[in-house]
């Protein structure tokens, strides 16, 4: 069974469009440095050309899987939860009682995870120990450095 990924409506629409530049725009400058580079001469020895196909190799990857993600993707719907209880899309607020001071986090789809903006995936310890959880709740995460303790102060 494939995975499903869990977006929020702008993650997808960034996604779609995503797909649409890759096939309408980068598709074609790629095949142009592909061509460029042929009329060098000699493709043995001819580093633009290997760069170019590089170049072509990385775009179709990233196709595949953006491709991948829009065929098994599954919409958040934050009207199906409570409000006060931490679902995926919630915005909460910890304290963290290691470093005594205070985090905000939006918990997110996989997809959309960047930790150092404060977007938690759903998926990671953190965001497990997380879910389900209200304001008031305390919460333990096992991290590389050892347990790490949170009171969650807000759900919003």
């Amino acid at each position: 069974m494939a995975k499903v990924y869990k977006l929020t409506a702008a993650r997808l629409k960034e996604l779609q469009d995503e797909m649409v530049w890759m096939k309408t725009v980068r598709e074609k400058e790629v095949a142009d440095l592909i061509k460029e580079a042929r009329s060098f001469g000699d493709l043995s020895e001819n580093s633009e050309y290997d760069e170019a196909k590089n170049e072509q190799g990385k775009l179709y990857s990233r196709m595949a899987e953006v491709e991948e993600i829009l065929s098994n993707y599954e919409i958040i719907d934050e009207s199906e939860f409570d409000a006060s209880v931490i679902h995926p899309g919630s915005t909460i607020r910890v304290h963290s009682l290691e470093m005594n001071t205070d985090l905000e986090y939006r918990i997110v789809g996989s997809q959309e995870a960047d930790p150092m903006h404060g977007r938690i995936s759903e998926e990671s310890p953190f965001g497990r120990a997380l879910l389900g959880k209200r304001a008031g709740d305390d919460i333990t995460v096992e991290a590389p450095v050892g347990e790490m303790h949170y009171t969650i102060m807000d759900v919003n």
